[in-house]
């Protein structure tokens, strides 16, 4: 229900996750296009951040899928 069907999680899911742990910072919505220096830079990090995952955390055929969660986080984000 909090999923995005295109990647990611939609705001009833970062709303979810924010009401779960309060302690926590909150989670921000993608920034495939950034609007700020700051923006670019997170959104450059997440890109990294992710890849190195694809290669090492996945299996072939997950990495390959188009349908697999990472693969369409990437997607969300421009990557």
């Amino acid at each position: 229900e909090g999923k995005n069907p295109k990647g990611g999680l939609n705001a009833k899911g970062r709303a979810s996750y924010n009401a779960a742990n309060p302690g926590k910072p909150g989670l921000k919505p993608p920034a495939p296009k950034p609007k700020t220096k700051k923006d670019a830079g997170r959104r450059k990090s997440f890109c990294a951040r992710m890849e190195g995952m694809k290669k090492k955390l996945t299996s072939s055929k997950t990495a390959k899928d188009p349908n697999s969660r990472i693969n369409k986080s990437l997607r969300a984000w421009n990557c």
